[in-house]
């Protein structure tokens, strides 16, 4: 039986919880914020609270696929500036004008997967990819 390209063993799952939850808070995310991010309902709280103490992340395909933006995101802004890491942090919560002055945290709230990607994209395209 082959594995889904989504599978990854739980250690590889407790590392993604850590290093997502920690661009959460690098960004100074709100509890809301961070769940919007992760496809989450504000129900899924304490979910929320576990992946910051260690638990691995679910191991399905939306969940993997939202780390892996959110991980995407978090790198390219670390990259577009490497000598400024407040600024680099602060950006998810600065408003922008081509997000039509919502934040990209506001984008990815109100337009769920749609907006990670969206602000995924606008990043790539800045960095020229």
């Amino acid at each position: 039986m082959h594995a889904r390209s989504y599978e990854r063993p739980q250690e590889d799952r407790k590392a993604l919880a850590k290093m997502v939850t920690q661009a959460f808070k690098n960004w100074d995310l709100e509890n809301e914020e961070s769940l919007a991010m992760l496809g989450l309902s504000e129900g899924s709280r304490g979910s929320l609270s576990r992946y910051r103490n260690g638990e691995p992340l679910n191991q399905n395909r939306d969940m993997m696929e939202r780390a892996g933006h959110i991980l995407a995101i978090h790198k390219n802004l670390r990259l577009m500036f490497p000598h400024d890491r407040e600024r680099a942090y602060q950006w998810m919560r600065t408003r922008n004008r081509a997000f039509n002055n919502l934040t990209p945290a506001e984008v990815v709230s109100q337009y769920g997967f749609q907006g990670l990607l969206m602000v995924r994209a606008y990043l790539d395209r800045a960095r020229g990819h």
